[in-house]
């Protein structure tokens, strides 16, 4: 039996979890290709197995090891969507178009949901729903949320106060948004078996192969790598942040961004008592207190984004804490692993998919969204390559963006330190008010028995909440 070869990823619940899998040859000899796809994580390895499984010649260069950078060390959360605001999408292309690519969007969940029942869910044990949680008591901002999302065609339940708490057994929490058909799974054990799958169709795959440059001249490619040259007619860039190497004008366009994930050991019945919910949990629109609980009883928490990649272990005790601000019962947690995964943002928050000159495609800018965006892109260049489907052009209104340099950077992080400090300032106003309003519901429910006293009833503040959930689709 094949074993999983760990050397050049980095230590993480996923690496050490790995299915069985073999280490690929760097490529040592010249090759001629049809399609040359640069960049293996999971656009790259999509696109080459839909290029692969309509007859045509295609190769792999990655740098490194298979989905060892962002495509495999993410949450594994597989979504709907973008990493857009739904609200600010629709401002800039219209609500037909924008209901247009939310369905391109979904069209990539349902390939990664196929894609696992084709190869066996084995080692990627997906977990349903993604439950979209609130800190605030703004009932009436996330129903209006739900609705949206179901006028775009996204299969959504509304959860009130009561229902999300029963899951959730956080006072910090209200309202959220349930995604019924998003799940969760392990990325690394599906990015290998995603590359095994296009192998049997032909692929070729080469790691720790770097691309030097590309001659994008004529009709044949060249793309030089350390130890032979490569020829295609079409050339896929699929990459991240690490693409600087080959194109530095490209990987301008992105905000590389950092985020720090750790996993606990076995918390066993606690956890369960904690968070009762299965499936994906996010309390943030943007990199923090995103959660799962995985293997059983660990739980893998996601957060402390920065522009600039440091130490993991430097924000153990921040991660940790988040934790045990959310469940003070699990109190301060052990950490079994802490890791870091870099991706790449683009200004608008859009992937970046086309073709940037003849034969030269890109896909990349997948942050935020990666899962389900990387599906979609890799289907979307290999139909227009090989038959020449257009579907790609939907994504033209977001162009290539500067994204600013170390400047860029800088106003990132301060705006993302800003989002914190102000988020944390509207959580602690809407808990003290929920305080009030369990005090008065103390009060109400001590004036009932008999003998009490009537309460002031102007003491109590106005709740806003239900009991059932509303579905949206």
């Amino acid at each position: 039996m094949t074993q999983a070869d760990t050397a050049g990823y980095p230590q993480s619940w996923y690496t050490a979890t790995m299915i069985p899998t073999p280490a690929r040859p760097a490529l040592a000899s010249d090759l001629d290709v049809e399609v040359c796809v640069i960049g293996g994580g999971l656009a790259g390895l999509t696109t080459a197995r839909e290029v692969a499984r309509r007859g045509w010649s295609v190769a792999v260069l990655e740098a490194g090891r298979l989905a060892g950078s962002a495509s495999g060390r993410n949450t594994g959360f597989v979504l709907p969507g973008f990493a857009a605001d739904e609200d600010k999408l629709i401002a800039r292309v219209g609500f037909e178009r924008t209901k247009d690519l939310w369905s391109l969007s979904e069209m990539g969940l349902d390939y990664v949901r196929d894609t696992i029942a084709a190869e066996g869910a084995d080692g990627i044990e997906p977990q349903h729903g993604w439950l979209y949680v609130s800190k605030f008591d703004n009932g009436a901002e996330i129903l209006r949320l739900s609705k949206l999302l179901g006028q775009l065609g996204c299969d959504v339940e509304y959860w009130p106060t009561e229902r999300v708490r029963a899951f959730l057994h956080s006072e910090r929490y209200f309202h959220a948004v349930n995604h019924v058909q998003a799940i969760a799974i392990h990325p690394l054990n599906y990015a290998l078996k995603l590359a095994a799958a296009a192998e049997r169709d032909g692929a070729r795959i080469f790691e720790n192969t770097q691309a030097l440059s590309i001659d994008p001249a004529g009709v044949r490619k060249r793309i030089v790598t350390p130890n032979a040259r490569l020829r295609a007619t079409q050339v896929v860039l699929a990459g991240n942040v690490q693409i600087k190497g080959v194109v530095p004008r490209l990987a301008a366009t992105l905000i590389p961004v950092t985020t720090y994930v750790i996993t606990t050991p076995p918390l066993g019945p606690r956890l369960a008592e904690a968070v009762a919910y299965r499936g994906a949990v996010s309390d943030s629109d943007r990199a923090d207190n995103h959660y799962r609980v995985v293997g059983g009883d660990h739980l893998m928490w996601l957060g402390r984004s920065t522009v600039w990649q440091r130490n993991p272990r430097r924000y153990v005790d921040a991660l940790t804490d988040d934790i045990a601000k959310t469940y003070p019962q699990l109190g301060k947690v052990e950490v079994d692993y802490a890791w870091a995964g870099t991706l790449g943002n683009t200004v608008h928050r859009m992937p970046q998919i086309g073709e940037l000159a003849p034969g030269v495609w890109l896909a990349s800018g997948f942050g935020g969204h990666g899962l389900n965006t990387t599906a979609m892109a890799g289907n979307l260049i290999a139909r227009a390559l090989v038959d020449g489907d257009q579907a790609w052009r939907q994504f033209t209104p977001f162009e290539l963006v500067w994204a600013g340099g170390l400047m860029g950077r800088a106003v990132v992080q301060m705006r993302t330190l800003v989002k914190r400090f102000l988020d944390a300032q509207r959580e602690r106003r809407t808990r003290s008010r929920d305080g009030v309003v369990q005090q008065a519901r103390k009060r109400d429910a001590q004036a009932a028995q008999p003998g009490a006293g009537q309460a002031d009833a102007d003491s109590i503040v106005p709740h806003e909440s239900g009991t059932e959930a509303v579905r949206s689709q």
